[in-house]
């Protein structure tokens, strides 16, 4: 069989493959419940970006993605597949450019390769089922990528233009992609460098001018906001081995020592690997994480988390297969990309059809606290957000607002009682004035919320001597949501004795 022979014949398992992953990781979990997160999506859509609970975190609502969901809604209701269904459609088109940057840069062939191995990088593939803006943001990066390198191709106006527009939307698609302006820069520099581009250095400099003049509001913005970043800081700043970890050299490793192989057996001659693409594919998989984590270190605000780190992905794919090319065969880029779709789908086959690429199940708490039919019960409602402190917090926090934004998603059949993100003074002198009032007089009450904040107000509540002799059973499996049913029982109890613990566990 020759080699176009074998290309045409492998469209059809490679077609059905992709078909199958973007079913299978994709749509089935489309319904699911969101995570913490997505609340807050849905929160910005229904109340607006000026709500005043959002006040104390200005930096949520700025971004251009909520538009999406927003038009959803105002079409179709209020549903989860409704409000993920911009991130399918934007992913498309990230794989659809990130396949052609493929094929441009790397090898004619590679487009496959590069769309059914992003089933691999689950934080790739998640972003579709995530109504966030990183899907989008992962859209306009690919798009503004094919862009700039068709402009350094062809000078053309029309190129350049869309690079132009992308681009400027990128910062404001996300506060946190800002490194990726670098690799914007890098890569056209390189072009510029090695004369391998019919735009001189003049066009080149105006037209990143301009760029520069597009994004003065939003870095004005960024700047204003940066004075706060220590407020919303939910974790510490990371250490080399997260760095390891989030620049993923798995799929590299497990790959090109094969390709090598392959090639000394096949006695294939190495191809000479271009540079200008290696700073453009390479950028993409570094510049990103690596800034973020020196500005991490540097600063002590820590953003190196894993979904801001997002654009980096497709720059894991591409760089991986633009080192693989100097070693493997043309005749098996398509073979691997089979290969590829297999591996991504036998990997989930232990897990349900429609497992979130999320642990978190609010809507099924709040569906299990609504099957008490008690509507007069009281729930203790700790609040997922780090924000969520004194003097912002306070009991009478007036619902809905956005530290409890997952209570307006999914409405409790029930009476919220509010707490803090973690234990404080004010919080703790609540807390006791309940369980020496109101819960004992309810006879029984739930807590709700993430598991770390229910594992501890559970046990706080268990010490409490006005509460000796109740009972606590978990409603249900909920990943990493829990609700907890307090109820009095009958039985003689001994009378409690030791420290109540007052301290949040550590993560």
């Amino acid at each position: 069989m020759t080699l176009e022979a074998s290309r045409r014949w492998l469209n059809w398992p490679l077609g059905l493959l992709l078909a199958l992953c973007v079913a299978r990781f994709w749509l089935l979990p489309l319904n699911t419940s969101f995570w913490v997160d997505e609340t807050v999506t849905a929160f910005v859509v229904r109340q607006g970006g000026d709500a005043p609970s959002l006040a104390i975190a200005p930096q949520v609502p700025q971004s251009i993605y909520y538009a999406l969901p927003a038009a959803v809604q105002s079409e179709a209701g209020f549903s989860e597949a409704g409000y993920r269904l911009p991130s399918v459609l934007a992913m498309s088109v990230a794989l659809f450019f990130c396949a052609r940057i493929g094929m441009r840069l790397i090898h004619p062939d590679c487009g496959w390769l590069i769309v059914l191995s992003s089933f691999l990088l689950r934080g790739f593939s998640d972003a579709a089922t995530d109504a966030r803006p990183y899907a989008f943001g992962l859209c306009v990066a690919s798009l503004s990528v094919w862009a700039l390198i068709r402009w350094l191709d062809r000078a053309g106006w029309v190129d350049g233009a869309l690079f132009l527009l992308s681009a400027a939307l990128l910062w404001r698609t996300h506060l946190v992609y800002w490194p990726f302006y670098l690799v914007f820069a890098s890569y056209t520099a390189a072009r510029l460098w090695r004369r391998d581009t019919p735009v001189n250095w003049k066009a080149a400099s105006g037209l990143f001018v301009l760029l520069g003049l597009l994004l003065v509001p939003v870095a004005w913005n960024a700047l204003s906001l940066a004075r706060e970043a220590s407020a919303h800081v939910i974790q510490p700043p990371p250490g080399f081995r997260q760095l390891q970890y989030a620049l993923k050299f798995g799929l590299l490793l497990g790959t090109l020592p094969a390709a090598w192989i392959l090639s000394r057996m096949l006695r294939h001659t190495p191809s000479t690997l271009c540079m200008t693409s290696g700073v453009l594919l390479l950028g993409w998989w570094f510049v990103h994480p690596v800034t973020l984590f020196a500005y991490s270190v540097e600063t002590g605000n820590s953003v190196f988390l894993p979904r801001y780190l997002s654009l980096a992905w497709p720059g894991i794919l591409l760089g991986t297969a633009f080192l693989l090319a100097r070693y493997l065969p043309a005749s098996f880029w398509r073979p691997l990309a089979v290969l590829a779709g297999v591996w991504a789908l036998a990997q989930s086959a232990g897990l349900p059809l429609d497992a979130p690429a999320h642990r978190s199940d609010w809507r099924g708490a709040a569906q299990a606290i609504a099957a008490l039919h008690d509507p007069d019960v009281p729930v203790i409602c700790p609040s997922p957000f780090v924000e969520a402190r004194a003097p912002e917090w306070r009991p009478d926090y007036v619902l809905p607002g956005f530290l409890y934004a997952h209570l307006a998603a999914y409405p409790l059949a029930g009476r919220p009682l509010l707490l803090p993100y973690a234990p404080s003074e004010e919080g703790l002198r609540y807390a006791r004035g309940l369980s020496s009032t109101r819960l004992p007089a309810a006879g029984r009450f739930v807590i709700y919320g993430g598991d770390r904040n229910v594992e501890f107000w559970q046990r706080w509540f268990s010490q409490r001597p006005e509460l000796q002799g109740w009972t606590a059973r978990q409603l249900g499996a909920f990943g990493d949501v829990k609700a907890v049913l307090f109820e009095r029982s009958n039985k003689p109890v001994s009378p409690a004795s030791g420290h109540i613990s007052e301290n949040l566990p550590p993560a």
